[in-house]
Parts: C-alpha cells; sequence; structure tokens
C-alpha cells in the first residue's frame, strides 16, 4: 500500500507541475530567450514550452547560448536533456563513439508502437535487417521499379487533381496530396498494392492518418519525464490516448496486407510477367521478397506475422514522410522565390527537346538526376527543413562530448537539425536564406558536405540507404509541377512547422494552381 501511495503523491505532484509550467508556456510574459532554472521545478516551463514549439525553441536557445545547453528538469525527476548543434558532438555521438549511444534501449521504449525492425534495433540484429535492407534497395531493377510507379502516380494520381483544380479555381491542401502520393508509391513498393489514396475522391486514409497520430504523440514523450507519461498510457488520456488508439489501426491496416499477400502468392503461377508488351523481370515488392527470403542473407532472421509487421511499418515510415516532407518544403521554398523558380524551370527546359520545351511534361529519374541547380535547390531546401528534425540518443556510460558537456546514462541527448541549419558559424551569415548557389562549385558541379555539418541523412553507419530514392522522388515529382503549374499560397494561408518527430507544415500547405500550358 506504501508503494502504491508513493506512485500516487509522484504522480500528483508532476501533474501538479505540468500545470504550473503550463501557466509559464501560456503566459507571454515568462517567455525569456533562455531557459530559466526555477527552485525545485528547474526548467520545466521551458520543457513545456518545446514540446509546443519544439523546432523554434531549440533554435531560439541555441542563438542564445551557444552549440550546446543543458535542460535540467525537476530535481527528483532525474530528467536532463542535452541539446547540441555542434557538428564535432554530431559526429561523436552519430559515428566515432556510436557504440556508446546506442538506439535500441531508448528507441524501443519511446517508440514502442514501431516494435523491433532494424528503426529500434542495435548490434547482429540491426546489421542482419539492415543488409537485408539494403540489398533491396540497391538492386539494379529497384530504381526502374520506383521510376514507373512513381511515373504511373503522377500521371494517373497528382495530375487529374491539378487539371480539376485548376480548372475550377479550388484552393488544394498540396501537403495532403503529396501525403497521398508518396503513401500510395511507397505501399505499392513495400506491400505491392496500391491503395489509390490519391484520386479525386481524396478518400480517408486510416494507415496514414494513423502514423501521422503515432509520430505526434511520440514527440510529446521527448519532453515528459518517463513516470508521467507512462501514467497517461496507463490511464488512458491525452496524447498516450491518441497513440493506443493509432497503434490499432496500424496493426490492423497491416495485417491485413500480410494476409492479402500470402493469399496472392498461394494463388500465383510461375508465367513470365510482361511490362508494355515486353518480357521482363519485375522487381518484387519488400513484403514479397521477405516471404520468399532467398539467399543466405535472410537466414539471421525469424520472418513471422510480428517481423513482418514491424519491418513494413518501418519502410513505410522511413519512405513516406521523408519523402513527403521534403517535397512540401521545396515547393513552397521554389514558388515563393521567384528568381529561382525562373533559374528552376529554364534547367528543366533546357532538359528537354526544343519541340517539347513549351509543353506540358512528366520528367523521368534521368531527366532529373543529371539537373544541377534543380539538386542544388533540393539540397538547400532539405538543410532548412530536414524531414527528420531531430536525432534522440543516450549514452550506455558516462562520457564527455567534444563540446566539453558531460553526459551521464540518464541524460537524453537531443540534436536539432533545424536548428543547426540557422547557425551562422556553421553556414554563414547567410544561413537563414534559401540560397541553391551555396552547394555549386565553380566547376558547376554539385558541393559536397560532411555528413556531421549536413546530416540530413544521417551521418555515420546507421546514415539512411534510401536517401537516392528520396531525393529522384523528390526531383521527378517537384520538376513536374514546377515545369507545368504556377503555385501560389491561398490568401491568408500560415505556414509554419508542426511539432512531430517528422516536420510537416502545420496547417498543410493551401495553394490555387495555374496550368503553365494549354
Amino acid at each position: 500500500m506504501a508503494i502504491v501511495l508513493g506512485y500516487f503523491e509522484m504522480a500528483t505532484t508532476l501533474l501538479f507541475l505540468v500545470v504550473v509550467a503550463d501557466f509559464f508556456h501560456k503566459n507571454r510574459g515568462f517567455r525569456l530567450g533562455t531557459p530559466i532554472y526555477w527552485p525545485i521545478i528547474g526548467m520545466l516551463p521551458s520543457i513545456i514550452e518545446a514540446i509546443y514549439n519544439t523546432h523554434n525553441v531549440f533554435f531560439r536557445v541555441h542563438s542564445k547560448v551557444g552549440c550546446t545547453f543543458y535542460f535540467r528538469g525537476p530535481w527528483f525527476t532525474k530528467m536532463n536533456i542535452i541539446i547540441s548543434v555542434d557538428p564535432a558532438d554530431i559526429h561523436y555521438i552519430l559515428s566515432t563513439n556510436m557504440n556508446n549511444y546506442p538506439k535500441a534501449p531508448l528507441f524501443s521504449k519511446m517508440f514502442d508502437f514501431m516494435g523491433n525492425a532494424w528503426f529500434n534495433c542495435d548490434g547482429d540484429e540491426w546489421k542482419a535487417q539492415r543488409r537485408v535492407a539494403q540489398a533491396l534497395l540497391t538492386n539494379h531493377r529497384f530504381y526502374g521499379f520506383l521510376g514507373r510507379i512513381s511515373m504511373d502516380k503522377v500521371k494517373n494520381g497528382l495530375i487529374p487533381i491539378l487539371d480539376n483544380a485548376a480548372n475550377r479555381g479550388t484552393v488544394l491542401d498540396l501537403q495532403d496530396l503529396f501525403n497521398r502520393l508518396i503513401f500510395d508509391t511507397s505501399c505499392k513498393i513495400v506491400t505491392g498494392y496500391d491503395p489509390r489514396s490519391l484520386s479525386l475522391e481524396l478518400p480517408e486514409v486510416p494507415f496514414s492518418n494513423a502514423i501521422d497520430e503515432a509520430e505526434e504523440s511520440v514527440l510529446v514523450r521527448h519532453g515528459l519525464p518517463d513516470s508521467l507519461w507512462k501514467l497517461a498510457r496507463w490511464l488512458g488520456i491525452g496524447s498516450e490516448k491518441t497513440l493506443k488508439h493509432a497503434w490499432k489501426v496500424l496493426d490492423v491496416e497491416i495485417a491485413k496486407y500480410i494476409s492479402m499477400k500470402r493469399e496472392q502468392m498461394a494463388k500465383e503461377t510461375n508465367d513470365d510477367k510482361k511490362i508494355n508488351g515486353e518480357e521482363e523481370e519485375e522487381c518484387e515488392d519488400f513484403l514479397s521478397s521477405y516471404l520468399n527470403a532467398k539467399g543466405s542473407m535472410y537466414t539471421a532472421l525469424k520472418i513471422d506475422d510480428s517481423f513482418l509487421r514491424d519491418s513494413i511499418l518501418n519502410y513505410m515510415l522511413a519512405s513516406r514522410d521523408t519523402s513527403s516532407s521534403s517535397l512540401i518544403w521545396f515547393i513552397w521554398l521554389a514558388s515563393t522565390h521567384p528568381e529561382i523558380l525562373l533559374k528552376i524551370r529554364e534547367e528543366l527546359k533546357s532538359a528537354l527537346p526544343p519541340s517539347e520545351a513549351d509543353k506540358p511534361h512528366i520528367f523521368k529519374a534521368e531527366e532529373v538526376n543529371k539537373l544541377t541547380y534543380l539538386s542544388a535547390s533540393v539540397n538547400e531546401s532539405l538543410r532548412l527543413y530536414p524531414p527528420v528534425p531531430l536525432q534522440l540518443r543516450q549514452p550506455a556510460k558516462p562520457d564527455v562530448l567534444p563540446s566539453g558537456i558531460r553526459a551521464n546514462p540518464k541524460d537524453k541527448i537531443i540534436v536539432s537539425f533545424y536548428a543547426m541549419a540557422r547557425m551562422k558559424f556553421i553556414w554563414g551569415e547567410d544561413c537563414s536564406e534559401f540560397k541553391p548557389e551555396r552547394w555549386i562549385t565553380e566547376k558547376g558541379t554539385i558541393k559536397h558536405e560532411p555528413s556531421y555539418k549536413y546530416p540530413v541523412f544521417n551521418d555515420g553507419p546507421r546514415n539512411c540507404l534510401g536517401k537516392e530514392m528520396a531525393l529522384t522522388q523528390t526531383k521527378m515529382v517537384a520538376a513536374t509541377i514546377l515545369h507545368n503549374y504556377n503555385v501560389d499560397v491561398a490568401k491568408g494561408h500560415v505556414v509554419e512547422t508542426n511539432c512531430s518527430i517528422i516536420l510537416y507544415m502545420k496547417h498543410g500547405l493551401k495553394v490555387n494552381v495555374a496550368k503553365r500550358w494549354t
């Protein structure tokens, strides 16, 4: 009974402190540039504020206090957070000394809805799963498979919706359209099925919506003591209630795809598949590859329904979120910077035969990947608005970061890629500007930046395997839109960042579109 009362008293105290902290959050008079260390509650007001405005709070703090800062929570919670934008710290944590900063212990707790696939793994288990993922993503047939799916989805899904809006003068939410487009293509690549969410009817997409809900709920955990969000989970309230519902939806939706695939494979014959009238060896979707499990690289994996569920979800999050986020921010930046937009369009026209330059065109992978200014513009957009704006780690053993900050096993370490892009000591005085030229060398080629300075695709051994896939898809879709349409932000629409583990626009991107060619 004493133990139960002790937990109850602690929970009551924590809830009281959250109410107090929420007062500070809502009262602008208490908002200062540098977090204040209050008696007993520490910097909890600033931590609570960061939950609601994560990326801008971290940017503001680093602008005031420098590369690395130590958030101290209430004294009895042992809730301390180190935030850093120091490239040396980042390289040390994610690469040089990554063994002391494993993902699994922390991520499997914070991102429990993602299961035990590669996102939440370390060691031999992670290596085995990454080996398979790398083989699937680097298969010589994969990019052709991706290109065909993307072209079909743009031609038969996206363009009819854009044309319809242009003809009728209706306002579109591009963020919703891009989420649907990338969700459909990702689902086709991962499971072999196209949910056809990108259509004129714009149907509800439970799977995709559940992913968004889960991601937003998980961010709240980053700014709360473990005991508090676990209490909320036990009580079934707040963001934990939302996460529980999203988790159930994900389980149901993914189970459908696994069941459908097993039924399909049981009925399939060995007849040659044909594409466009020519025999061609079709690239398998990832789910089929796992169920067929051909090759020694699969022997270390236990491929059951639980593993398949977790793998599908991990692939879907990795592919859907990064590409749709990069697309929305790039289209917005390009359409609101007329001089840059003009340069992009001139380069796109130069890639086409003169007779085709002033006509509608759907761009292919081989056409966009050789365009320097387009690539530089996408790189710059990703720098300013990285799809995954934060990295979270926790040291296994006490350590001292290159910046001099001591990191203890109970400390959470958050690296803000969003704030990094806005640090003058890293990117210069013009760091907050959208400037594609910073990525072009004197010889007219794309400039390389070390991943610890530009960690959009992570740094070290855990670098993103889908980098080329994401870049290619982003450029294909963006080139097609910018060449064929004028995009104008709807009057009165406010663009600002959301608060989630994926960087989207808080209110979507409401736009008017007009055809450039008749």
